[in-house]
């Protein structure tokens, strides 16, 4: 729930006035009501302004403090993404923004989030649409066609944290089915990786891979997982490590990020992540209650834009990169690697997978399939384009060699960050 501290009130025509003479601090607007469609209230600065001038236009608001949660416990690197995203707000806004983080989805199950940002106890938090097709038919229409990322270790991370948001912000059902609800998208995708199939025993081939019964989430991976030969459960991730221990599923489709976060990868240590036959994703979105939104001032609203960065940057280099290490560390010392599938289980996938896609032209949730099968590719295709050839991010190992790798510098994200902004997420800018 939004609270606010302070007598100070928002800024006077005259404090307006003065701030407008600080050199660096470009006001773009001194009224107390909103400057336009999707603006808040009072002062607002250009896009790049400086955490100085950012400072300097929250001076005279009063603190408020807004209630989230966190996936994972405080420190883990699973939770890195939300917070650094939360620390920045708070440092570039000179502690006005404050953030009552609960932990380990303290608050509400993940799936119930968005109930949670709808009846307010919660004002900002990570929504996951896959849990709930039904409610958000679209969503799960764009989260269907995730399989088309590209799946390799570097180059996937970005591509595929990239189309499916061009995608999302230009379908407008995606983002109408939140907005409905009283829901408004800061971030309407983003993934934590690559889906892998995490088996207690090795499983490459359709022979092996025959008779499987694989916790999967939504209703694409569970057609994925028949294409394969196997049959789908529906199991909780914090239930996952006990239902493969037990042999109550033998085999888990997830992301890495989920197989150290839900502790299972000791009972699941052979793992396939494909480049060339993925499985879809588990995409996620950041959001905030409409009500909360539009009771923040303009400054306030542009900030939590513009610092989107952080949350883009951390995600990749914070969380997904970190615990494909960890992942590929874990599935080693329980005797097992990450590997590829055999031919005959790629393309048996890969079959699936283009059914899949001439399947979502014809969707109901969207009034035009047609065209959001092109969108689809083309964005697909489109941040290919970007993240190899125009930005010149490689590959240089595979999942096996990536933790001998990676260190904390061996990509630099500023380009591909600058880049998103660019060409996505500033024409949605708050003004």
């Amino acid at each position: 729930m939004v609270t606010r501290r302070g007598n100070k009130g928002a800024a006077t025509a005259a404090s307006c006035l003065a701030l407008g003479v600080v050199g660096a601090l470009t006001l773009t607007a001194c009224a107390d009501t909103a400057t336009s469609a999707g603006g808040g209230s009072g002062q607002g600065v250009e896009y790049g302004a400086s955490k100085e001038e950012y400072q300097a236009a929250f001076a005279d608001l009063d603190t408020i403090t807004l209630t989230t949660q966190s996936p994972a416990p405080k420190g883990s690197v699973t939770g890195a993404n939300v917070e650094a995203y939360f620390e920045a707000l708070t440092e570039w806004s000179g502690g006005k923004l404050q953030f009552d983080i609960a932990y380990a989805n303290a608050i509400v199950d993940p799936a119930e989030a968005d109930d949670a940002l709808i009846d307010g106890r919660l004002d900002i938090a990570q929504v996951l649409p896959i849990y709930e097709p039904a409610e958000y038919p679209a969503n799960a229409a764009l989260i269907e066609a995730s399989f088309l990322s590209d799946h390799s270790v570097v180059v996937g991370a970005l591509q595929s944290n990239a189309w499916p948001l061009e995608v999302a912000f230009n379908t407008p059902e995606v983002m109408q089915e939140y907005e409905d609800k009283g829901i408004k998208l800061l971030l309407p995708s983003y993934n934590s990786g690559s889906n892998a199939l995490f088996c207690s025993k090795e499983r490459r081939s359709l022979k092996d891979l025959k008779g499987m019964q694989a916790a999967a989430g939504g209703q694409a991976q569970t057609k994925e997982i028949e294409a394969l030969g196997g049959s789908a459960a529906s199991v909780a991730y914090p239930e996952l490590y006990e239902s493969l221990q037990r042999g109550v599923v033998d085999c888990s489709v997830s992301s890495l990020t989920v197989g150290v976060l839900g502790g299972f990868i000791e009972a699941a240590p052979h793992v396939v992540v494909d480049p060339e036959a993925g499985f879809a994703l588990a995409p996620g979105a950041m959001a905030i209650s409409q009500a909360t939104w539009d009771s923040l001032p303009l400054v306030a609203q542009q900030l939590m834009w513009d610092r989107l960065d952080v949350f883009l940057s951390s995600n990749i280099s914070d969380k997904i990169w970190p615990n494909i290490v960890e992942a590929s560390k874990q599935a080693a010392d329980a005797g097992g690697s990450i590997e590829v599938f055999e031919e005959d289980a790629r393309k048996a996938l890969n079959d699936v997978n283009a059914e899949l896609l001439e399947e979502l032209s014809t969707t109901p949730a969207i009034e035009d399939g047609d065209a959001f099968v092109a969108r689809i590719k083309d964005a697909s295709a489109k941040w290919s384009t970007i993240v190899e050839d125009e930005l010149g991010y490689t590959n240089e190992t595979d999942y096996n060699g990536f933790a001998e790798w990676y260190t904390e510098d061996a990509v630099d994200l500023d380009p591909y960050v600058a880049k998103v902004f660019e060409e996505i997420l500033l024409e949605h800018r708050p003004s």
